[in-house]
């Protein structure tokens, strides 16, 4: 007969002890989450380490060249106009540098393009520094154009080793995203402190010591790369089946955000609090954040194509909150709490996005297609901000928060209208 295990009664004092030393079954272990699932993958949390470490710098770049230009030069219009030329460089650019990388890997272009976009920089900070002429600040700033799509790079590598596994697939693609808001909110941040308590160049200097170290940690991953396909006969990302109006639904989509940072900088400068504005943006980049890793842990129905119109529509109905608050109240706190909820509905839109953009790409050219993306959403950011600009100028900065609704209705528009009846389901 098997060995029984009784209780063993015994006192303390005036306090009676009751020890039981039957066996305990073992614990089952608790299965990982989805996104302790993703970085299971050898290979994935060094090239990670990397991306994250490259990508911080994009949100740094742009605020560090204002701020160095503006303090040097004392001219806002010089700073602006030289930010503006980087940006439609980079526009122009970024779809070649990336067809490169298609063809010949990452490792092999991506590397030169950074160590080339860092030259740019460090130019730009040198012809600031020696006040050379003020053509040389756009020649150099336009150098930096080179500077590879890294998020568009780490998210090839996931659908490299996640061929297959479309959930897997929707995590890791929910995790760039918020990686991409996390950057966007701490690195404007980084910049304005290096420049504020360091000298005016640091920020400049720093992002681009960041950006090639990432680079050089992100192409050290070999095993992850994914392998260079023959193009031969793969079609132009252009020309593929659904992609025009996903990429006029991108550049919609880049109004939004253009215009919501102009905008919210004039309202918090008309409310007398210009300083707070970083950190009123910060929240609608937190809230993004945060409901971008809550999306990736869903396990969604259906396909991407039925979710995008319905992302696309909250987006807009969230919109509307920002817009709601200034003009009801003008008060900046309660615009900043509109802008956290509002946020809400970036990511799962950009997420969805990028999952059809990855659908649609000819196979092959994927860093290509995503590039695409990105410089449709460029072009939309430096259109909105004009717009933006513009209507709280000679309108009121309230006014203003009616153009990234508009943009984000006229992206649903896009989107309705290419997007078959039988594609519409619910979610």
């Amino acid at each position: 007969m098997p060995p029984t295990h009784r209780p063993l009664f015994t006192t303390t004092g005036e306090t009676l002890v009751i020890a039981d030393f039957t066996p305990r079954p073992p614990r089952t272990p608790r299965e990982p989450g989805p996104y302790r699932r993703l970085f299971t993958h050898p290979g994935s949390r060094a090239f990670t380490a990397g991306n994250l470490l490259a990508r911080l710098p994009m949100g740094m770049f742009s605020v560090s060249a204002v701020v160095m230009i503006a303090g040097t030069r004392g001219s806002y219009a010089l700073a602006g106009a030289v930010s503006a030329t980087g940006l439609a460089a980079t526009a122009l650019l970024a779809p070649f540098t990336a067809r490169l990388v298609d063809r010949h890997g990452q490792a092999r272009i991506a590397l030169p393009a950074t160590l080339l976009a860092a030259l740019g920089s460090l130019a730009l900070l040198l012809c600031v520094r020696y006040d050379a002429p003020a053509w040389t600040l756009f020649a150099a700033y336009a150098a930096t154009a080179t500077t590879p799509n890294i998020g568009g790079m780490s998210r090839a590598r996931w659908a490299h080793l996640l061929k297959g596994d479309d959930k897997a697939l929707h995590t890791a693609n929910s995790f760039e995203q918020a990686a991409d808001e996390l950057c966007f909110m701490l690195g404007p941040v980084l910049a304005a402190l290096l420049c504020g308590t360091l000298f005016p160049e640091a920020g400049t200097l720093v992002a681009a010591l960041l950006l090639v170290t990432g680079m050089l940690l992100f192409t050290a991953q070999r095993s992850t790369e994914p392998p260079v396909q023959q193009q031969t006969h793969a079609k132009t990302p252009l020309r593929a089946p659904g992609m025009p109006p996903l990429l006029l639904a991108c550049l919609a989509m880049g109004a939004v955000f253009g215009s919501m940072e102009v905008v919210t900088i004039a309202f918090a400068d008309a409310r007398g609090h210009a300083s707070a504005a970083g950190i009123v943006l910060g929240l609608q980049a937190a809230g993004s954040c945060g409901a971008g890793l809550v999306y990736g842990a869903l396990k969604l129905r259906g396909r991407a194509e039925t979710r995008h119109p319905w992302c696309l529509a909250a987006m807009t109905a969230l919109l509307t909150l920002p817009l709601l608050a200034a003009g009801a109240a003008g008060s900046l706190p309660l615009v900043a709490g509109a802008l956290l909820i509002a946020g809400m509905a970036t990511a799962p839109t950009m997420v969805t996005t990028m999952t059809l953009i990855q659908d649609r790409t000819p196979e092959g050219r994927l860093n290509e297609g995503m590039t695409l993306a990105v410089t449709g959403l460029l072009g939309g950011i430096a259109g909105g901000s004009a717009l933006g600009g513009w209507t709280a100028e000679h309108l009121s900065p309230t006014a203003g928060y009616s153009v990234p609704v508009t943009a984000a209705a006229l992206a649903l528009v896009i989107t309705l209208t290419a997007t078959p009846l039988k594609g519409r389901g619910a979610v």
